[in-house]
């Protein structure tokens, strides 16, 4: 006989949890939990429920829920299938929702019936629609009134008829898709294979593993995710999760008070989120009275403050960045210490700043800084360029959308947009992203470096640099700063920080915000990045003029 043309299929991640027999548990909200192999049993009989709706191979099945166990079910039944699983952000508008889900061809909807009223407003732009699942933790359907309804996703799962073995089929077959919103148009499809995800899990897998001083994993943690499950494939990690068979523990919609409890009720020990939510979870007054050592956190989606790692690493976590994008599915680099590299005391200055890098490239990856003609530049630390990359998971391209695709393939590396240097020791660092660089009097600014200082100050809880038009220097940087309750501090106060910098040599005077301008908050994105974009069009000329 042949040997086995062995293919990178989602359906082999979950034989490693039952094969060594993991003893721990997937956890919803503290109140459902089930064993690995009742997990597998679920995903079986969902499979079971998709074939009777009529699902075949390239059926696109869209998901509307928050963080939870029917997600990670979706997560394998749906691409196990020869399906692709839609993932729905659902903090977009309605428009571009309904855009989403008919663009990606959906034919089948999971959603949860607290989106029943947005569902209710894009009905009439879903033609492609065959069968609507409800989502639902009480067990009350509630009424969407659709002839598309097919019952609700635990009543289905119980009369389901058990996909006996899933089948095999080429691992370069599509498995996930969902949407990324840029700064112009509507929102960009990407897609990725069996293959791909498979190699993402492994490679992330063994870039934790590499680890020696901080952020090392292994099938006793126990991991809970912050980043939404419709974002990136929570990054990756329920994959990652699921093959090394860890208690994994879903906490349904984000609150701050639910997490804090499951934290400490689970004894939770891996997360990863974007600044803004760590902030917020470390800042609720259920937090201080919850022992938080041992949590290991990933930052990503926008840099990590240091002022905000030093407040973790006071509670006792382990904090450090993430690095990727949509695109590359999604993580490129984490901030791993390395010894060889000194990296000082914990919770030194320099332990700090490297935690607070882009990071090392993980494994598999291949990140260089170019210039302007895909030249690479040298790793000193100074040499600036845009970022690019190659790793064995990164997207094709952008569904339907050639012209795209060729731009973000440009030279036969992905482009990221990003702007960043490369130090000698082998850490990443983005300075900005192209579109928010501050271009002002010939000099560069980098927006991220003027927000961490504007954040060393004691009176700041939160702030955005961003570049606003000028007629005689092109752009100027002006920043949008909420202030920490009960604290004060003028525009001087602010200025003055920078103003520090530039007097010390490290900062250009340019670099000195024309305007400090202080809000309630700060305008954020549907995954909580800042939106400079939308900061731009309020703060900025023409909205002054009006």
């Amino acid at each position: 006989m042949p040997a086995q043309d062995y293919q990178l299929l989602i359906k082999n991640l979950l034989k490693t949890p039952l094969a060594q027999a993991s003893r721990k548990e997937i956890v919803y909200r503290g109140a459902q939990r089930f064993s690995y192999p009742t997990l597998a049993a679920r995903i079986h009989q969902f499979g079971g429920v998709l074939g009777a709706l009529g699902a075949m191979a390239n059926t696109r099945v869209a998901v509307m829920d928050w963080d939870s166990h029917r997600y990670l079910e979706a997560y394998f039944a749906v691409p196990m299938l020869g399906c692709t699983l839609m993932m729905v952000n659902i903090r977009l508008s309605p428009e571009q929702i309904a855009y989403t889900i008919d663009h990606a061809e959906a034919e089948i909807l999971l959603i949860n019936k607290d989106f029943y009223p947005v569902f209710e407003q894009i009905r009439h732009k879903l033609p492609r629609l065959r069968h609507i699942i409800c989502l639902t933790d009480d067990g009350e359907e509630g009424a969407i009134g659709d002839a598309l309804y097919a019952g609700e996703y635990e009543a289905l799962l119980a009369a389901a008829t058990p996909v006996p073995e899933f089948p095999d089929f080429d691992e370069n077959t599509i498995a996930t898709t969902f949407y990324t919103t840029g700064t112009t148009g509507q929102p960009k499809g990407v897609y990725f294979t069996h293959r791909q995800l498979v190699l993402h899990t492994l490679t992330l897998m063994s870039t934790f593993l590499m680890a020696g001083v901080n952020g090392r994993i292994s099938r006793e943690d126990v991991y809970l995710p912050l980043t939404p499950m419709f974002h990136v494939h929570a990054w990756g990690f329920p994959y990652v999760a699921t093959l090394m068979g860890m208690q994994q523990v879903y906490p349904g919609r984000f609150l701050p008070a639910t997490v804090l409890k499951l934290l400490a009720t689970e004894n939770v020990t891996i997360s990863h989120c974007v600044p803004t939510i760590l902030h917020m979870i470390l800042s609720a007054p259920e937090a201080q009275d919850i022992d938080l050592r041992g949590w290991h956190v990933v930052i990503g989606g926008s840099a990590l403050p240091p002022s905000l790692c030093r407040a973790a690493l006071a509670r006792g976590l382990d904090v450090f960045t993430g690095y990727g994008m949509s695109e590359t599915c999604p993580i490129l680099t984490l901030a791993q210490l390395k010894l060889d590299s000194d990296p000082g005391e914990p919770g030194s200055e320099k332990d700090v700043a490297i935690r607070c890098t882009t990071g090392l490239p993980g494994a598999l990856a291949e990140i260089a800084v170019v210039d302007e003609d895909m030249n690479a530049l040298p790793h000193d630390g100074q040499s600036v360029g845009e970022i690019v990359a190659r790793t064995p998971s990164l997207t094709a391209g952008y569904t339907k959308n050639p012209e795209a695709s060729e731009t973000l393939w440009h030279g036969g590396w992905l482009h990221t947009g990003d702007i960043g240097t490369i130090d000698p020791d082998g850490y990443l660092h983005i300075l900005d992203r192209s579109k928010d660089v501050i271009k002002t009097g010939g000099e560069w600014i980098s927006s991220l470096t003027l927000e961490n200082i504007l954040l060393h100050h004691p009176a700041v809880n939160e702030c955005a640099v961003i570049g606003i038009e000028n007629a005689r220097w092109g752009e100027r940087p002006i920043a949008v700063v909420v202030l920490r309750p009960d604290a004060e501090a003028t525009e001087d106060d602010l200025k003055a920080e920078v103003r520090k910098r530039v007097e010390a040599g490290e900062l250009s005077r340019y670099a000195i915000p024309d305007q400090v301008i202080f809000a309630q908050e700060l305008e954020k994105t549907s995954v909580g990045k800042l939106d400079k974009k939308r900061m731009r069009a309020i703060y900025g000329p023409a909205a002054n003029a009006a």
